[in-house]
């Protein structure tokens, strides 16, 4: 889980690239954002969770 939390963030950063530097791309490329920042939470709260109950 925390590769794919490190592999999620990397891929937020490379979107916000691409929001930076294509506008005619951004509203899809928004979208995008949005669903990765939900992904990242939603592994954070798992690898959270599974560090507690250890």
């Amino acid at each position: 889980m925390s590769i794919s939390l490190k592999e999620a963030r990397e891929t937020n950063y490379w979107l916000k690239i691409l929001i930076a530097t294509e506008k005619n791309l951004e509203p899809r490329l928004l979208s995008l954002l949005k669903e990765s920042n939900e992904l990242i939470s939603i592994l954070h709260a798992i690898i959270k969770n599974t560090k507690t109950k250890n």
